[in-house]
């Protein structure tokens, strides 16, 4: 079975990113994908979320607290401006329809069940299409988006600690499979390593 793998190259991870806002223009779908690469929120905590999660006086919040599913540990984290500016244009056109009039409580309602979230399997199918219409490589999952996040985290110079933190893993080693180091990126180590000494 393949490995999830994060999406490394920029190029195409702004296209992946585009792609439900200039190609097949979906605000739920550019918004799912927006937060899952900037809070590093596993998919089942993010389909989780509800409308009081975000939004605090019709406006998103800067900082969100939730409970994730899997570890049952608390989490904070900050919406930062991509993620709030997504969540605002998404927010005028979830409470027209239907489905928020009815009362369904989810930033990602069912479009078909009453007080359901939109599945795992809808969100992996809104996922893999985006990955595939941009000709994104390797095996790409729900899980990519956090996988994602962490890499390029770390690829920008942030300290793994922190990253541990921020994936609330209980270990460093849980963070580094997370992080996808390929030889390339070893490579670069080795060439960089004291390239400014005196030859």
């Amino acid at each position: 079975m393949s490995t999830t793998e994060p999406i490394r190259d920029k190029q195409k991870l702004q296209e992946f990113k585009n792609y439900y806002l200039n190609e097949k223009p979906s605000l739920r779908n550019y918004t799912l994908i927006i937060i899952g690469l900037n809070t590093a929120l596993r998919i089942s905590d993010i389909l989780n979320l509800t409308y009081n999660d975000i939004y605090r006086d019709n406006r998103v919040q800067e900082h969100i607290t939730i409970r994730e599913r899997k570890t049952g540990k608390e989490n904070q984290l900050l919406l930062n401006y991509e993620t709030r500016l997504a969540l605002t244009r998404y927010r005028l056109e979830l409470i027209k329809t239907e489905v928020y009039k009815n009362g369904n409580p989810y930033l990602f309602p069912s479009p078909k069940k009453a007080d359901a979230a939109l599945s795992r399997f809808q969100a992996y199918r809104i996922i893999k299409e985006a990955a595939g219409e941009v000709n994104i490589e390797g095996h790409i999952s729900c899980h990519s988006l956090r996988k994602t996040f962490g890499y390029h985290a770390w690829k920008q110079g942030n300290d793994p600690i922190v990253i541990m933190v921020i994936f609330n893993h209980s270990s460093l080693s849980i963070t580094k499979r997370y992080l996808c180091i390929e030889q390339d990126d070893k490579d670069n180590v080795y060439r960089s390593i004291y390239q400014n000494a005196v030859a």
